[in-house]
């Protein structure tokens, strides 16, 4: 009903999918999974390792990223891993500065 939002809506609901075909909602794998979908599993994983959350106690940002390789063919786009592991961790190290301020 948002029509600029209209692009998002794959996005948001794929973002379970994993690339071998075992996730939800509709268990689908590889390509058949939309690109921003794909991207934004990575980020999303990433984000819950790295940030506290009430279920789980953050993990240091080598151990995440080690955690995102080894998923990298099962849960992830290979393709999308190695793109995302070659940003400078002074990237990640300005976006937890930002994030922290008020």
């Amino acid at each position: 009903r948002i029509p600029f939002l209209r692009g998002a809506v794959p996005v948001v609901y794929c973002h379970h999918e994993r690339w071998d075909g075992t996730g939800y909602p509709r268990r689908l794998k590889d390509e058949e999974i939309p690109l921003g979908a794909r991207i934004f599993a990575v980020v999303d994983a990433f984000d819950a390792m790295t940030f506290d959350r009430p279920y789980s106690v953050a993990i240091p940002f080598d151990a995440a990223r080690t955690e995102i390789r080894r998923c990298a063919g099962t849960h992830f786009d290979p393709a999308v891993v190695e793109t995302f592991l070659s940003i400078p961790e002074s990237v990640f190290e300005e976006i937890r500065r930002r994030s922290a301020e008020p």
